[in-house]
């Protein structure tokens, strides 16, 4: 019996053959299918994912409605002014004025509309400052530890031990804010605090992770871990939490507008609010109730519209549910049974 011998120079490849690491991929992209697939995962899905769900739909259209309405709708409203019109006026009882008017003749409908622009540049300030803010000093805390989560902790206990009412109203006080920019980012002057610990505890978590620890040991630096890593993984909270810091600012905003406590020098629905129920007795009086029921309405229609988009936006950042949406562009069959919406309870 014989038997063949085999050696380390059979299993060689022969002249001409490539190993299996040698071997080059035979698909090769180009800059535009590369582009088209950007394109149909981030954009097509995302629009896909949003015409799926009926709260996406509902609040999109009620903030586009708001922004139309601070942009185009104040072009198309004259301002409101004294003496336009006979004194309370009901409301659809006059073409020019649908929604009434107060007691020195301005409409109604033209307030709300001309205090839009501000309001809404109020909730933008104050969300996007209390988000920035909370997610820098989250995602470094937890990321780095040691003494500079120390120091940025400290630096949020004591954030979140002030009182955000009365710091807000002797802010107000002090430095007397006309610019919506400036009153936006007072009345989240500290807002911040609490979205930073939880950000932070998230971070604790993700940076554990293997493939983060990877990154690390090749030598990554910090901030592009921070941003291609970690960041993408906290984006549906962050989202969230932007929503509920804008729905604060406008709660937080007519109610010291109603009461007051801030300078009444632009266009505001709690000032409309506070002037219904001091001049008018709105409260008391059945005739005059709808100059203070309609900025009322303005308000919890803005709110319902954020709380909406935020529980919908949750999909759009869920691989899982975006990938199988990218993938009724190419013919596959796309399941809505598994893609059910996971934010059940978030508010």
């Amino acid at each position: 019996m014989s038997h063949t011998e085999t050696t380390d120079d059979d299993n060689q490849p022969e002249e001409g053959e490539n190993s299996l690491f040698q071997v080059e991929s035979e698909i090769e992209r180009t800059r535009s299918e590369r582009y088209r697939q950007w394109f149909e995962t981030w954009v097509l899905a995302s629009c896909r994912i949003a015409w799926g769900d009926w709260r996406i739909r509902v609040g999109s259209a009620i903030l586009i409605a708001y922004i139309l309405m601070g942009t185009v709708g104040v072009l198309l409203t004259d301002p409101p002014t004294i003496g336009e019109g006979t004194r309370f006026i009901g409301p659809f009882e006059s073409w020019q004025f649908p929604l009434g008017t107060d007691n020195v003749g301005r409409g109604i409908m033209a307030q709300i509309v001309h205090a839009t622009p501000w309001m809404l540049q109020m909730v933008l300030a104050g969300a996007v400052f209390s988000t920035i803010l909370a997610v820098a000093v989250g995602t470094v805390s937890g990321y780095k530890r040691g003494t500079v989560d120390s120091v940025l902790m400290t630096i949020t206990d004591i954030a979140m031990t002030i009182p955000g009412l009365p710091l807000v109203i002797v802010l107000s006080v002090l430095l007397q804010p006309r610019n919506p920019l400036v009153i936006g980012i007072v009345l989240a002057i500290n807002a911040w605090a609490g979205l930073a610990r939880s950000i932070r505890s998230q971070v604790l978590t993700l940076r554990e992770e293997s493939y983060i620890e990877a990154s690390r040991t090749i030598g990554v630096p910090t901030f592009i871990i921070i941003r291609e890593d970690i960041l993408p993984n906290l984006m549906p909270y962050v989202v969230v939490n932007f929503i509920q810091a804008g729905r604060n600012v406008i709660f937080a905003s007519v109610a010291l507008y109603f009461l007051g406590l801030l300078p009444t020098s632009g266009p505001n629905w709690g000032v409309m609010m506070n002037r219904a129920y001091t001049t008018a007795g709105a409260l008391y009086t059945a005739e005059t109730a709808y100059w203070l029921i309609f900025p009322m309405v303005t308000v919890i229609l803005l709110v319902l519209g954020l709380i909406l988009f935020a529980q919908g936006t949750d999909r759009l950042f869920n691989p899982r549910v975006r990938a199988r949406h990218a993938g009724e562009g190419k013919g596959m069959k796309a399941t809505t049974g598994d893609d059910e919406d996971t934010t059940q309870g978030m508010f």
